[in-house]
Formats: structure tokens, sequence, C-alpha cells
């Protein structure tokens, strides 16, 4: 890349300052919910994290001197997280079930390669691309996608996305430049013995795309996905494809982090436990505080056939919090005679537990009082 050292940047948008501000003056449940969401921890930024440390680890790749530092806003434009980067029309992640509308314009970001289209907006990036430059930049943090609830998975995660751009003049990339680039991510989170391979992938806005997998006691497991830029979105960006070409990578951090410690649940990176804190620390085993024995509750209801699940964890979790480790559909069926058309019998498991102490039936029974209440009242489902 072109000598220059690198540098931070920070994108400042009074459209999504508005639109927090908005949130905040709403009085819905799904208002209150996004601005929860919006108010959590960056743990990427939280030095006493393990994320911190493996954002902290990336940068450090000399294959990154030189690279932009680049935070974006979390409230985005729909057309610039879907639009651009070539998301098909029918794209599932569009669906309300699976993304955080704050209006029909705006989402919560889905995935931290937003990041390009603001890259390309700043000044001096603009200035670099006239004078047909090479420029590179990495950005990280929080990202939210509605999501089940067990103890791999969580609705608010992180992602770090980085990407390169040259002019062909100067190199052709290809899929090998980017797997000597993910090779050297892999090897300084876990070490230069970890035994990885690289497996042919699709994603809207690179092609062709590749998938990195690497081996944990005995299994294989996808941690990466990369690809040379898209033509047409880097066309979509502003920039001329017939002069420019590209690679970038993007993935979720917690995932990373989970198999380098040995995490059983992903609600741990989290914790203000200080016996839990300082076990955190990429490459440490975790040895588990103590298992504190769950406690079990079901829900059976009969809703429309307009429900979704994914709108139903999230009640959940609002009401429930950290304590709720999973929920797991126990029973699902249809009977119109029983109760009427277009309407579907569900029972949910509702499993509690907290990662450092024992929960009381006397902790957990209001919370689920309130869960009985707020599913009629949200889901006019009738409870059975």
């Amino acid at each position: 890349m072109d000598s220059e050292k690198n540098h931070y940047m920070e994108v400042q948008s009074p459209e999504e300052r508005k639109l927090r501000e908005m949130l905040a003056h709403r009085n819905d449940a799904e208002a209150k919910r996004l601005t929860r969401f919006l108010e959590l921890p960056d743990l990427t930024r939280d030095n006493a994290s393990p994320l911190f440390e493996l954002v902290g680890r990336i940068k450090n790749i000399k294959h990154f001197s030189g690279f932009d530092d680049i935070k974006v806003p979390e409230i985005v434009r729909t057309d610039v997280s879907f639009d651009l980067f070539n998301f098909s029309p029918d794209h599932p992640t569009r669906r309300p079930s699976d993304t955080y509308y704050v209006d029909k314009d705006h989402i919560l970001r889905t995935h931290t390669t937003v990041m390009w289209y603001y890259y390309l907006n700043e000044k001096a990036v603009k200035e670099k691309i006239k004078n047909k430059q090479s420029v590179g930049s990495l950005s990280y943090g929080k990202t939210y996608r509605k999501d089940e609830i067990d103890r791999n998975h969580m609705n608010v995660f992180h992602q770090i996305d980085g990407w390169y751009l040259s002019p062909k003049s100067k190199e052709v990339i290809t899929i090998d430049d980017l797997k000597v680039v993910l090779t050297e991510i892999v090897q300084a989170i876990y070490g230069k013995d970890i035994k990885f391979r690289f497996n042919i992938d699709t994603f809207p806005f690179t092609d062709p795309s590749v998938e990195m997998e690497i081996e944990v006691e005995g299994r294989w497991v996808e941690v990466l996905g990369s690809g040379v830029v898209h033509p047409a979105v880097l066309r979509n960006l502003g920039v001329d494809p017939d002069i420019y070409n590209g690679w970038a990578f993007g993935f979720g951090l917690e995932r990373l982090a989970i198999i380098s410690m040995n995490l059983p649940d992903i609600r741990l990176l989290w914790s203000d436990d200080p016996r839990i804190k300082k076990q955190l620390r990429l490459g440490n085993s975790y040895v588990p505080v103590s298992k504190y024995p769950p406690i079990t509750r079901d829900i059976s209801f009969v809703a429309s056939d307009d429900f979704i699940p994914n709108n139903y964890f999230d009640l959940i979790r609002d009401l429930g919090g950290e304590l709720v480790e999973e929920v797991k559909l126990t029973d699902k069926y249809e009977n119109p005679e029983k109760f009427g058309v277009h309407k579907t019998s569900y029972t949910y498991r509702i499993v509690y537990r907290s990662n450092d102490r024992t929960l009381l039936s006397s902790e957990v029974d209001p919370i689920q009082k309130k869960i009985y209440e707020e599913t009629a009242k949200q889901f006019h489902a009738q409870l059975r």
C-alpha cells in the first residue's frame, strides 16, 4: 500500500443523532428495545474485554500497516445497507423478522461492511481514489440481527471488517492474495499451529468469495468470510471497477473468542462478575465459576399466522434479560376446529440460569408472569 501512516476516522451522523432522539421520545416497546440495544457497551472498545484484545491482534498484523481505522454509525439507511451492497430485493436479511427497523428507511446496522460506503465518502479517501492510490481500512463494533436464544447466539454482537482497494495498473487482486491475509489473521489469534482450510462461499458484495474454517477438537468451524470486492458494488459506491479492484473480509468476533477460551455461554462475554472477567483472556481455557442449576418454565399459547418467533424472542429478552439461557420450541400444531383457521398453537420452554449465582423461583416467577401478560397483549395470543 502507498506509504502513509494509518489514522482514526469517526463519521459523525446528524441523521443518526436525530433518530436516536426520536427513539428516546417514543414510548412503544420496540423503541425502548432498540434504545436499550444501542446503549449496550461496545466490547471492542472495552480494554477489559477479549473482543478488544482480538481487535488489537488483528490491527497489529503487518499486512494492515497503513490501513485506516474508521468508526461508522450504528443506525444506517436501508438503501445504503442493502441496495448499494448488492442484496437482492427478496434477500431474507431485508425482512423485519431478521432486521431491526428504526423506521421504513433506517435500520440498526446488520454488518460492519457498511463502512465501505462511509469510508469512500471521506474527503481524504476521495482524493486518494482520484489520484489512483491504494486505500485500506478496518472497522469494528456492534451489529444487530434478530436471532434465536441459546448459549451461542445473541441478537447484539460484534463484527470486524477490512478491505483493500488498489488500481489494476498497480496490481490485479485474486482470491489467493486474500488467503494470505486470512492466514495472517487466524494465526495471529490462534497461533502458527492452527489447522485451517478454505471453501467456496457466496456473498452479495464479493465475487469470488471464500469462507475459512479452523479445526476445533476434531471438527471444522467456519470463522471468516471474505472475497474479491464485487465490481457492481464498487460501481454503486462511485469507484470505477475497470480501474480499481480489491479484497475484503468480515466476521463476527464472539465466535472466535468463544473458541479461543472454550466458553460455554456467549453471555459470559458481557459478565461483570470479577471471577468471570479475570478469566476472559484469549487462549485461557475458561473454568466455570460454578454450574448453577437452571429453572425451566413452559408457556403455551395460540397465535395468528402473522406470529414471528424472532419478535417473540425479543420480548423474552426484554423481560428476562441475561437470566434467559435458552428458548426452545417444544410443540407446534394447528387445529382449525379447536383454534380457528389461520391459528397455530405454540409451546416454548424457557430455560433460566445465572452464570454467577443460584436463581430462586421467587425471582423467575414474576418474570414468567410478565411474559404471559405481554404475550397476550403484544401478540394478541390466547394463553393455554
